[in-house]
């Protein structure tokens, strides 16, 4: 498959075989397809963006790219760096502090959608156990047995956390779990693999978040989300520290 370099560094990205995007296609278009390459790792932390090569690869002027990356800089994604001469545009680096950040506002997000969850009527509740405790049951397997076969680790946690959110949500909590999600993603993406050894703790919180919704306890629930996505950041340090912070290298 031929590739079209986007960075001066060493991400590549395969090139698209449709043709040019049509005039004026919309910057919200361009956001996201660009988060999508930055949160999938095909543009890394530290890359350098090139702005035609970008154009190119998702076949749109620069017009919608441009105003694209300014909402990507806005919301944490890309940044600029500035030196005596000229200011280039990266992909911005995982770093423990954005990370200290990001999490406790999707636990808390995700701690209101769970309050909610809590307070629907028992059979869709018992309904809902039962599909978090058949994912609960899949990473506890692979837990024990230390294999990333089948699907991944952050596949499964994601989906275990969607369900409670997708069941919860009003419509402008939704939407701001949907902005911040694909933030922690980027973590999840590049470190879940990593956490294998500590991968049984956070399954016996997700234990503690079903026994809640099943019990209707709101406060409880509310509290086990917040406390997984707390300890999961912990637990995420603990990795950043022994890998170094991707990008800032």
């Amino acid at each position: 498959m031929s590739t079209s370099s986007i960075s001066r560094r060493n991400s590549k990205v395969p090139r698209r075989s449709a043709a040019k995007a049509e005039h004026g296609t919309s910057v919200t278009t361009a956001f996201q397809r660009i988060r999508e390459l930055i949160v999938h790792g095909k543009l890394s932390p530290g890359t350098w963006i090139v702005e035609g090569d970008l154009c190119e690869h998702l076949n749109m002027s620069r017009t919608p790219v441009r105003g694209a990356l300014y909402l990507l800089q806005r919301e944490g994604y890309v940044q600029e760096q500035r030196n005596a001469s000229k200011s280039r545009m990266i992909v911005s680096s995982l770093t423990k502090e954005d990370a200290n950040e990001l999490y406790p506002i999707i636990g808390r997000l995700e701690g209101l959608a769970g309050r909610r969850a809590a307070e629907l009527p028992e059979a869709i509740r018992m309904e809902l156990a039962e599909k978090l405790k058949q994912i609960n049951g899949q990473l506890i397997r692979i837990a024990q047995q230390k294999t990333l076969e089948g699907s991944s680790i952050f596949d499964l946690d994601r989906e275990f956390h969607r369900l409670i959110v997708n069941a919860g949500a009003g419509p402008r909590l939704m939407t701001l779990h949907r902005a911040i999600e694909p933030q922690t993603e980027r973590y999840w993406r590049l470190y879940a693999s990593s956490i294998i050894n500590n991968l049984t703790t956070s399954t016996e919180e997700h234990e503690a978040i079903i026994t809640a919704l099943v019990a209707s306890d709101s406060d409880g629930l509310e509290e086990a989300l917040k406390l997984n996505w707390e300890n999961g950041c912990k637990r995420l340090a603990y990795v950043i520290d022994v890998f170094g912070e991707r990008g800032s290298w």
